[in-house]
């Protein structure tokens, strides 16, 4: 029986501000990308964060990003060196394991965030700067890296546990990448629609490009975005398609 993984980017308030439910993505997810501080978060979302997914048997990952509050951290920051972004991965992973290990629970992967996320995907330099931060923290740290990717190649290269992942939510180009933010129509709505287009990836082992190219795709886990007015609605409807074509749903071993 198939079986895949289903995460969500949570803890994206940042003080008074909230965003997204996150206690009810915690009933449907099996994984939480948890934000650091850097792009979103503070530590007591951290903390709370953490402390609930504890009490719902969800594992957590750190969500590293570019600092960049104002931008969420989806706007691309050129300049910094190799070993600026290591330290910077360095310093959120351990940010959140320090806050999560207040209620005891652990961290057990890593997905960058936004703008680090996508420029690393095709950057050889960058997605080795993010590999080396994993791996010097804790080298059984989880990496969360889109497929065939610069991430992809530089997990193996170091030696960490890499886990495939394809979106719900986003489009996709001819190559492979994720259609920018800023095209109409890049962010999936509409939760039967995503549904459907999951239960392809996971049994067909491919994704059609917003072109109408078929693109193979090899996925552990899937990403359901939490930001969304829809996010919740369509985690559930991710979720009950999967588990209606016989799909275990569950985090990644």
């Amino acid at each position: 029986m198939p079986s895949i993984d289903l995460n969500c980017d949570m803890g994206e308030g940042f003080g008074a501000w909230a965003m997204g439910d996150d206690r009810a993505m915690l009933d449907i997810v099996t994984s939480a990308n948890i934000a650091c501080g850097f792009h979103a978060g503070d530590p007591s979302i951290m903390a709370d964060t953490a402390r609930l997914a504890f009490e719902k048997g969800v594992r957590i990952g750190a969500h590293p990003g570019f600092n960049d509050i104002l931008g969420f951290g989806r706007r691309n920051i050129q300049g910094d060196s190799p070993a600026s972004i290591e330290r910077m991965v360095a310093y959120q992973i351990g940010a959140l394991q320090a806050c999560a290990a207040l209620s005891g629970h652990r961290v057990t992967h890593v997905k960058p965030h936004g703008a680090l996320y996508n420029m690393a995907a095709v950057d050889a330099d960058m997605a080795q700067a993010i590999a080396r931060a994993v791996k010097a923290v804790d080298p059984a740290l989880l990496f969360v890296v889109p497929p065939l990717s610069a991430m992809d190649r530089a997990g193996d290269a170091v030696g960490l546990r890499v886990v495939r992942e394809a979106f719900a939510d986003r489009t996709y180009e001819d190559d492979g990448t994720l259609t920018p933010r800023k095209i109409a129509g890049s962010v999936i709505h509409v939760p039967q629609l995503a549904a459907e287009r999951v239960v392809r990836m996971v049994l067909d082992g491919a994704v059609t490009s917003r072109h109408g190219k078929r693109l193979p795709i090899v996925a552990d886990t899937i990403c359901v975005h939490g930001d969304t007015p829809t996010a919740v609605a369509m985690a559930a409807a991710v979720r009950s398609a999967l588990e209606a074509a016989g799909v275990t749903v569950r985090a990644v071993e």
